[in-house]
C-alpha cells in the first residue's frame, strides 16, 4: 500500500524545502501568500514574530533584499544577512518595547507563524494560539500605518469566531487565508488584516 494521501503534500513541501535550502517547509506557505495577496507591495519594514528556525525570514530576504527585517523568537535563530534578531518572549512588554525601539516605532507588515507548545488538550491549545495571535495584532495596532498589514496563524476552535469579530472591529479589511502548502485537514488558518482603524501606544 502507498502512503496515506493526506501525508503526501507535507512530504512534498518538506522535500522541496530541503532541496532549496529553506530551514522549514512552512517557507512555502509564506511564498504562496506573498504572491497571491501581494503582501510585500508598499512594504519596507517587516516584523516577524516566532521566527526560528528562519524559514519565513529566508523567504522575506530572498524576495526583497531591501527589506528591513526584525525577527523575534524565544529560542536562538541562526543569523541571516541583513536581519536583526531579538531573542525574547513576544508576550513580554519588555520584548515588544525593544522591537518597537529597533524599528523606530513603525513598520509596514507584521508576520506571525506562532504556535503554542501543544498540550494535547484542544480547547487549551486553541486558547493559547489565540493569545499569540492577539499579541501579534496588538503589536500591529501599535506600529502599523493606515495601510499596514498583519498575517497571523490561528486555530479554528472554541473562541475563534469571537476573536475574528474583534479583529474586524479593529481593522478595515480582514480575510482568512489557507495557502496550498497547508494541509487541508489542518485546523490552522492564517488571518490577513489590513489597515488598523486606530493606532495604539
Amino acid at each position: 500500500m502507498g502512503k496515506p494521501r493526506k501525508n503526501r503534500k507535507k512530504e512534498h513541501y518538506y522535500r522541496e524545502a530541503k532541496k532549496h535550502g529553506y530551514r522549514a517547509r512552512s517557507a512555502y506557505k509564506l511564498k504562496q501568500m506573498i504572491r497571491k495577496y501581494r503582501l510585500l507591495v508598499g512594504v519596507d519594514k517587516v516584523v516577524e514574530l516566532c521566527s526560528s528556525p528562519g524559514g519565513w525570514t529566508q523567504v522575506l530576504h530572498e524576495m526583497d533584499e531591501s527589506l528591513e527585517i526584525v525577527a523575534i523568537d524565544l529560542v536562538p535563530m541562526s543569523p541571516i544577512e541583513g536581519v536583526k534578531f531579538v531573542q525574547g518572549d513576544i508576550t513580554s512588554e519588555d520584548t515588544i518595547d525593544e522591537v518597537v525601539r529597533i524599528v523606530g516605532g513603525s513598520a509596514d507588515l507584521v508576520l506571525s507563524d506562532c504556535s503554542p507548545k501543544v498540550s494535547g488538550h484542544w480547547e487549551l491549545d486553541v486558547a493559547r494560539q489565540l493569545e499569540l495571535a492577539q499579541c501579534t495584532l496588538k503589536l500591529g495596532c501599535r506600529i502599523l500605518g493606515p495601510n499596514g498589514k498583519v498575517v497571523t496563524k490561528v486555530f479554528q476552535g472554541p473562541g475563534f469566531q469571537e476573536f475574528l469579530q474583534s479583529v474586524r472591529e479593529r481593522f478595515s479589511s480582514v480575510r482568512l487565508v489557507k495557502p496550498d502548502a497547508s494541509r487541508r485537514t489542518s485546523a490552522e488558518i492564517y488571518l490577513l488584516a489590513i489597515g488598523p482603524k486606530e493606532r495604539t501606544d
